[in-house]
């Protein structure tokens, strides 16, 4: 493996980022504006937090960006190595590292841009030891929000979809469903008792009430099934397919992860470009 690779020479230096105080809604429209995942959180030129879209699906009711980010995010230098940006990656199961030189921001480096330098590498090992067989697919009529709802209890950013013949027919990823989802507004009520529960003498049924009416926002995901919104004729590649054959698929269409399948177009496996790490720090 290539030791003279360094993050300086990868990483994003324009780098999309919010700021605090901020909301919810003005990440929700970089993330789609730039077809990004996540963005670096900033306080007075200093990155404090990270939020990305799997924050803003498993909190759809908040609205506040310092309760939505995740904080003290690791960072890295300019001057590491990119066998140091993939350890650090895997370890902590991150998609990005801020770049930070003397405390400031001065870019980003993500899987994305360490699977471009894999690219490069012409490693020709077969990808079938770094596959992961145990998958979770989704049937095509799936309603969406249970598609969403699977994903997060799985704890998955994308999802197989299988016909009823179970060949393999899209794909489906938490970009996806930002990208469907939409932003609702309604207004909610809440009854409050002015009765107390210590007194003997107060019936639930006479208690004196007063109703509180408040707004409340939320991302929804759209009542659609899967087959509307998955990217149909995924890309694929199979067991023998080398680990920088499958860094450029991954680079030349922008994708997370490649379906693997056989011959007859079953399903045999996911391959993510977490996995395409390993070999970095197994070298």
């Amino acid at each position: 493996m290539p030791k003279n690779i360094f993050i300086e020479d990868i990483m994003v230096r324009d780098v999309a980022c919010a700021t605090l105080p901020g909301s919810r809604d003005e990440v929700l429209k970089i993330l789609k504006n730039k077809h990004i995942s996540g963005v670096p959180v900033l306080k007075d030129s200093k990155v404090v937090g990270i939020v990305t879209r799997t924050n803003l699906l498993q909190n759809p009711e908040e609205e506040q960006l310092a309760l939505l980010m995740t904080r003290d995010p690791i960072t890295i230098s300019p001057g590491s190595d990119l066998q140091t940006a993939a350890r650090l990656l895997l370890q902590h199961g991150i998609r990005r590292l801020p770049v930070v030189d003397e405390g400031k921001l001065v870019g980003l480096v993500t899987v994305a841009d360490v699977i471009g330098a894999i690219a490069d590498m012409n490693i020709d090992t077969p990808i079938k030891d770094y596959v992961e067989k145990e998958v979770v697919a989704i049937y095509s009529e799936t309603p969406l929000p249970v598609v969403a709802r699977i994903m997060e209890l799985a704890g998955v950013k994308a999802v197989p979809v299988l016909d009823s013949a179970l060949e393999l027919i899209g794909i489906i990823s938490d970009r996806d469903i930002i990208s469907a989802s939409i932003i609702e507004d309604s207004v909610e009520m809440s009854d409050m008792s002015a009765g107390q529960d210590d007194d003997a003498w107060t019936w639930e049924s006479m208690r004196d009430t007063m109703s509180i009416y408040y707004s409340v926002s939320r991302i929804k995901v759209p009542n659609l099934i899967g087959s509307d919104i998955m990217i149909r004729e995924p890309i694929t590649a199979t067991y023998i397919a080398s680990i920088s054959d499958c860094a450029r698929k991954m680079k030349r269409n922008r994708i997370d992860q490649i379906p693997i399948i056989n011959s007859n177009r079953k399903l045999q496996g996911l391959l993510r470009d977490h996995d395409l790490l390993k070999p970095l720090i197994e070298s």
